[in-house]
């Protein structure tokens, strides 16, 4: 089974739309678009699975740059999410990288 992670999607594309374009190149498990949270819109970008190796391998050669819905697709091998806290997508905490600041302090 591969997970594959496809970018770049207009807000406006539906999963059926995205199931068929993977099916083209095999059998498609499921397809998520992810939205946000708080407003339910599309976050451009959505994971696809498919139970065939080759299948997968071939759809991403494919589907990689390919335009769909007037965008050039970024498809590839989803990466596993990292568990160093924090939550949110990729895992870690979001002022990771703003150097060595000593912690906030309340506001009250």
């Amino acid at each position: 089974m591969k997970n594959i992670f496809v970018g770049n999607l207009s807000f406006n594309t539906q999963e059926d739309e995205l199931r068929q374009a993977f099916e083209g190149h095999g059998t498609v498990e499921k397809v998520s678009i992810i939205s946000d949270r708080d407003t339910g819109r599309s976050r451009g970008f959505a994971f696809v699975e498919m139970p065939n190796d080759e299948e997968a391998e071939r759809a991403i050669a494919a589907l990689d740059g390919a335009d769909f819905g007037g965008r050039a697709l970024k498809v590839n091998l989803a990466r596993p999410r990292e568990s160093s806290g924090g939550g949110g997508f990729g895992g870690g905490r979001r002022d990771d990288n703003r150097g060595n600041r000593a912690p906030r302090q309340p506001r009250w």
